[in-house]
């Protein structure tokens, strides 16, 4: 078994915990946790299943969330999507949007959007701004991930709880329609699981491999991946 490996880094005045583990081969991993309660410890166990895989995996704590500093009052989608884009061009591999068909697969556990409105805006405490927009109707159809994920053509494996009491099931909906626009889709289902995807998969192995089975299922060697997990 590969070993873990922790790093920080240092960025926009804040320090990223991080881990990483598995050696450069088929692919690089990258997971990104959920924000409130998320981290990457949550992740371990998908990480060192991929390693086992032969690939190269990484996973690190959005500031505000577990070991990295800053507050997650003052986090935004726009500020997690700088600090995924400076860790893991640093050390790992690239996100969809940003870096488009370098990305083999894509793994979406629980998936969230949110609308354009709301790209900036900091989550505070639950009861601000940020709150406000997601809860209109239909906010997230403005969102540029559905316009990246209609374009995308690579491999996307959505992870689908049988019970979300935080993401409606229109947007699952939106998510699902736009993958499978272009991309290779596969709709991974978990019907006696709930939204914390990265929860359930500490605790059931055999979901675990199957998952992690799922999205390797096409990538070509030394393609990098992005998984992205709540």
């Amino acid at each position: 078994m590969s070993e873990l490996a922790y790093f920080t880094y240092d960025f926009d005045g804040e320090r990223l915990s991080a881990v990483r583990t598995g050696a450069p081969g088929r692919a690089t991993v990258a997971l990104l946790h959920g924000a409130g309660n998320g981290s990457k410890e949550r992740l371990l166990p998908l990480l060192t299943e991929l390693a086992g895989h032969g690939c190269h995996a990484v996973a690190f704590d959005f500031s505000g969330h577990g070991d990295s500093t800053g507050s997650l009052a003052e986090l935004s989608p726009r500020h997690r999507f700088e600090q995924a884009v400076a860790v893991l061009d640093a050390h790992a591999t690239d996100l969809v949007r940003h870096y488009g068909p370098r990305v083999a697969a894509v793994a979406l556990c629980s998936p969230a959007v949110y609308s354009a409105e709301a790209w900036q805006v900091p989550f505070e405490n639950g009861r601000g701004r940020f709150s406000e927009i997601i809860r209109s109707p239909d906010s997230r159809r403005t969102s540029a991930a559905l316009e990246a994920y209609r374009a995308y053509a690579g491999r996307a494996v959505p992870a689908v709880p049988g019970t979300d009491a935080v993401i409606p099931p229109a947007v699952t909906e939106a998510v699902q329609d736009a993958l499978s626009t272009r991309a290779r889709y596969t709709r991974f289902e978990l019907p006696h699981a709930e939204h914390r995807l990265g929860l359930w998969f500490q605790g059931h192995a055999e979901d675990r491999r199957r998952f992690v089975t799922h999205l390797l299922a096409e990538s070509a060697e030394r393609e990098p991946v992005e998984a992205v997990s709540a």
